[in-house]
Formats: C-alpha cells, sequence, structure tokens
C-alpha cells in the first residue's frame, strides 16, 4: 500500500512534466520539508559531488560548465539540446536527466569520479529544481528573516516555538520524541552545557527536591547568573580568537593576555551587546575617549603568534601579523575562509583577491613590529596597557592634581623670574646710558637756541 501511495504521489507531481522518478528516490522524495533551501540542502550536495567537476576551479571544470553560478547553470546549453540547469521544468533540464539515469556513459557522477548520488540526495536536487532552481547567496550575507513557526502532530509534547522546528523534522523522518530524562540527567546536562562544569551533590539534591514545577525554569536562570557561564561561552570565542599564553615561536615565551580573557568572561557574564563586545575589539581605541576598558579589548587583535628571535626581518614578520588578522576577520565575524584569496580569487567563498587586500589594508596601517614587552632596547615593544585598580586609579588622580598644581606653581615662578631679569637687564641699560641722554651735545644746544631766536624774531614782527 505505501509503495502505491508513493508512486500515485510520484504520478500527481512529474506526471505532467513527463519525469518519472525512481521508487527510492521517489520515497525520500516523499519526506522531504515542504521548502528546499539552496543553503541548507542543496549547495553541500553540488559542493561535495559536483563542484569537482562543474565548480569555480577553471582548470578542473568539464563540458565548460559551472554549476556553483546560477547565470552560468541557467543559460548553459547541453549537447542534448537542454539547458544544464531549466529552473521549475525537470524534463527541460539535462541536470535531473542524467542524475536520474542508470546509463553509465550517461549519469552523473560519472563512475570515474568515485562520487555517487544517495536516493536522498538526488530527491534533494529534484525537489530544488522543480521549484525554482533558486540559487542564494552565502548563508553569512543572507540577511535574518521571519519565518513561520511549522504545524506539528504531536502538539501536547510542545513547550514553545523551537519545540515546534525540532518536533517538525523528528515528525517527518517518522520517529517519536524520546522521553523526559530523569532529574538527575536533566540536571547534569544543563550544568555542562551553560557552565561546562558537573553540578555538585548539593546542587542535585536541592534539585530533586524541588517540587516547584517551574524548578527546571529557576535551574536554568540560577546557572546564566553564574560566572561560569561566561567562562563556558567565552570558551568557543578564546579558539575563534586563537588565545594563547606564550608566543608560539622557537622560545615560545609567556605573555600575560589573561586579562583580555578575564574581559571576555565578563562580556558574556554582564551580557554586553555583541555590536559592542565586536567593535571595542576591532577598534576600541580609536572610540572617542576610549575607556580602559575598551582598550583593553584590543587584545583580540594581539592574539596571534609573535616572533622574538634573533635574525628575523622585522617586515616579514609584520604582515604575517597583518595577514593573521585579516585571516580572523574573515573566520570570526564573516563566518568564512579568506585567507585563500591572499594568493588568488577565492575558489569557493566569494572573496576576491582585491577584496582580500582592501580588508588586509584596515591592519596594514600600524607600523609595530609585533614584539614583546621585554627585552634590549633594540626590540620594539609591544603596546603596552597599565592595568590599575580603582583605588590606584583615585590614588593616580590625586597625584596627577597635585603634579598639575605644582607644575602651574613652577610656571609662575619660571614667568617671575623672567620677567625680573628682564626688569633688571632694562635698569641696567638706562643707567649705562644716564650721561649721553641727560647732557646735550653743543649742536643740539646750538640747534635749539636758532629755533627760539626765530620764534621771537616772527613774534616781534606781528608785534
Amino acid at each position: 500500500m505505501r509503495g502505491i501511495l508513493i508512486i500515485f504521489l510520484a504520478l500527481l507531481l512529474f506526471g505532467c512534466d513527463n519525469t518519472e522518478l525512481p521508487k527510492d528516490v521517489a520515497e525520500a522524495y516523499a519526506s522531504l520539508p515542504e521548502d528546499i533551501d539552496y543553503n541548507v540542502h542543496v549547495k553541500k550536495i553540488l559542493s561535495d559531488k559536483c563542484f569537482s567537476c562543474h565548480g569555480p576551479d577553471a582548470k578542473k571544470q568539464k563540458a565548460d560548465l559551472r554549476l556553483d553560478i546560477a547565470s552560468f547553470a541557467y543559460s548553459k546549453v547541453t549537447e542534448s539540446g537542454l539547458k544544464a540547469i531549466a529552473p521549475g521544468s525537470l524534463s527541460n533540464s539535462e541536470l535531473v536527466k542524467r542524475i536520474l539515469s542508470e546509463d553509465a556513459d550517461y549519469v552523473m557522477p560519472s563512475p570515474e569520479s568515485h562520487l555517487e548520488l544517495s536516493a536522498y540526495e538526488k530527491a534533494v536536487l529534484v525537489k530544488w529544481v522543480k521549484q525554482g532552481a533558486e540559487y542564494k547567496k552565502h548563508w553569512a550575507f543572507v540577511p535574518l528573516k521571519s519565518v513561520s513557526v511549522p504545524s506539528v502532530e504531536n502538539t501536547d509534547w510542545v513547550k514553545n516555538d523551537i519545540d515546534h522546528f525540532t518536533l517538525d523534522a523528528i515528525e517527518r523522518a517518522g520517529l517519536q520524541p524520546a522521553k523526559q530524562a530523569d532529574k538527575e540527567t536533566l540536571i547534569r546536562r544543563l550544568s555542562f552545557d551553560i557552565r561546562g562544569i558537573a553540578p555538585d551533590v548539593k546542587e542535585v539534591d536541592a534539585f530533586l527536591k524541588d517540587t516547584d514545577p517551574k524548578a527546571y525554569e529557576k535551574l536554568v536562570d540560577r546557572y546564566l547568573a553564574s560566572h561560569h557561564y561566561g567562562e563556558r561561552m567565552a570558551a568557543y570565542w578564546l579558539d575563534v580568537a586563537r588565545f594563547a599564553d606564550s608566543h608560539g615561536y622557537l622560545d615560545d615565551k609567556h605573555r600575560e593576555m589573561s586579562p583580555w580573557r578575564d574581559w571576555v568572561i565578563s562580556a558574556y557574564n554582564r551580557n554586553l551587546p555583541f555590536n559592542d563586545f565586536i567593535t571595542w575589539q576591532y577598534a576600541g581605541d580609536l572610540l572617542p575617549n576610549p575607556t580602559k576598558e575598551q582598550i583593553l579589548a584590543t587584545g583580540f587583535n594581539r592574539n596571534h603568534k609573535q616572533n622574538s628571535e634573533a635574525g628575523i626581518i622585522d617586515e616579514e614578520y609584520r604582515v604575517e601579523y597583518v595577514v593573521d588578522r585579516t585571516n580572523t576577520l574573515g573566520t570570526a565575524v564573516m563566518a568564512m575562509t579568506v585567507g585563500c584569496a591572499k594568493c588568488h580569487d577565492h575558489k569557493y567563498d566569494p572573496i576576491s583577491q582585491k577584496d582580500y587586500y582592501s580588508m588586509y589594508a584596515f591592519f596594514n596601517s600600524t607600523f609595530e613590529k609585533g614584539g614583546p614587552n621585554y627585552g634590549d632596547d633594540n626590540v620594539v615593544p609591544g603596546p603596552t596597557l597599565l592595568l590599575t585598580s580603582s583605588k590606584d586609579d583615585a590614588q593616580i588622580s590625586q597625584l596627577q592634581e597635585k603634579l598639575r598644581a605644582m607644575e602651574k606653581m613652577e610656571t609662575e615662578r619660571l614667568r617671575n623670574i623672567e620677567a625680573n631679569q628682564l626688569k633688571q637687564e632694562e635698569q641696567g641699560w638706562l643707567e649705562n646710558h644716564s650721561n649721553t641722554m641727560m647732557k646735550p651735545t653743543w649742536p643740539f644746544l646750538h640747534l635749539t637756541w636758532v629755533i627760539l631766536n626765530g620764534m621771537n624774531l616772527s613774534l616781534s614782527a606781528f608785534g
């Protein structure tokens, strides 16, 4: 009866398209989700089974066909006269005919490739083509959007919206949810998931005795409020951020990066907004009037390996550090690899070599040699941040205030000394030239007499 139903379904779906599905493919087709998504369902199949011959690597492409780019796949006309992929039409798509074929000289992937599609993979590709063969950008570049909650049969099992998605997948696979675990198992799982450590005996006993219907919910809240939560969550970020307490090269000396690690833990425990979490780590020192915390966060950029060996070429390793920071930006923030584009356009991710060095330029403005904060005078030390307590900061502020007052007094004292010195110099000049100024010479007296005598004559004439 099941076989008849599957055949009927296949005829209903494909009869008008003149494409008959093999029984195993039809069975797999019947279990597929309603909508096939390129990034979720299709791309991994094409990458694994098709791109080796029909992917982005120009040197390995066969039949001048690319299946990684929609425009190529849609426009390519095959030897049979069909399009490689005709969106919405199975009978006009060469890809569908070849993956369903049993002819060794015609089927794809070819036997020589030692690759083979499963019935499920064939069903996914067939349904994808039938639904329009929509390609999508890399998932990291696709904006988030709301999705409708799927309907399920066992509604009593559902306690929240996430359960709808979980149960939907379970029911489509023809399975049933497992029974709820006992309380000892639940608290152990929860403690490891949220805190990364096992619960102690007292915690287990308290949970077993708690008969409140919201006992589990209260336990979740308590574990989320624990400082161990930040430690658990930070572990993932520390891996992505290549955190280490040593430099990583030949001598592999110790470096003190634990303050940055502690900041990451604190950020998770405080639920710091993600945009701040990223911005501070990449450019905290460039913010207006940055705080000590924002500057400390930029330690993220110096988690890479650092070489202080004698004889190294400074510029070589400075470039290595810039490359590391660029690659880490791709992995940690863009959720993709970019390192391949250091040497050529990326084959499997949408990153060109020009794109790569545009990102590289953001980090290439630094002239630091990446040296450690110790060594002889010939080694340029890396940036160092003085980490003080709030009490220390208050004392430093008081001392700075006293220094400013002393500097003001010293400036005033020097200004007075300068003014007195200038006054003394002026007084000495006057004393040295007083005889010349107070005793007019004979020509000056003669000229004065002539002028006065002339004036008297004038007055006499008018008299």
